[in-house]
């Protein structure tokens, strides 16, 4: 996922960039409403996150002139700005979210995590004969095999139920703890070696060279999986 953050003071954009590159998101900074506005206007988001009162032109103004593009990308504002009528004036400049100074950290990634899954998880479509869908990666849950780009992937009854617990929480984080849970019975419960070892194993068969990654790991938590995560 890649974020937008913009926010003249270094001393919150820098620890919050390096916090976000931590989660597992690739983030572009900046310290200024004019060169942020012109990164928003020139690369593709899936999350912005303004300051409200910037050098050069504010966090509102940037995103007023995106909606008046069309443009859809989310809009999170961080201010210091907290009165009724400041919150209003933000939302209806095309806002999503809005987060007052200062913040928890925690609230911050939950507002990120919540935006995120709103506006860019992709549609997983489920047939009637239980096939699953996620951008060009298909399963066959049934007859344990998947399809991308002409392949023909032969699974393993593990890696197949792996894959589908991960294509019906496209763009979650998921811990080893979820996964475990999802897999295994309670009396059978693996190392996390065991999990880390199926998780490799299903990436050599569903990403082979030249097809975009979908399994990402996010340090620390766990994977996240689907294309651009």
């Amino acid at each position: 996922m890649q974020i937008l953050l913009v926010d003249d003071e270094v001393e919150l954009a820098d620890p919050l960039s390096r916090l976000l590159t931590r989660e597992g998101y690739n983030v572009d900074a900046a310290y200024d409403g004019t060169i942020g506005s012109n990164l928003a206007n020139s690369r593709s988001y899936d999350l912005l996150i303004l300051d409200w009162m910037l050098p050069g032109k504010t966090g509102l103004e940037i995103c007023q002139e995106l909606r008046r593009q069309g443009k859809t990308t989310p809009v999170l504002f961080l201010t210091a700005k907290d009165t009724l009528d400041d919150r209003v004036e933000g939302l209806d400049a095309g806002a999503d979210d809005y987060l007052v100074k200062p913040f928890e950290l925690r609230e911050l990634l939950a507002r990120v995590r919540a935006l995120l899954r709103r506006f860019n998880t992709p549609e997983v479509s489920v047939t009637a004969n239980q096939k699953l869908t996620v951008d060009d990666l298909e399963l066959d849950f049934e007859n344990q095999v998947a399809y991308r780009q002409g392949r023909v992937i032969e699974l393993s009854e593990k890696e197949s139920q792996l894959l589908r617990y991960f294509m019906e929480n496209t763009a979650q984080i998921l811990t080893h703890a979820q996964i475990m849970q999802n897999l295994w019975s309670e009396d059978e419960q693996p190392s996390s070696n065991v999990i880390a070892a199926l998780i490799r194993l299903l990436r050599r068969k569903i990403e082979v060279a030249g097809e975009t990654q979908l399994i990402h790991s996010v340090y620390g938590k766990g994977y996240r999986f689907g294309i651009g995560q």
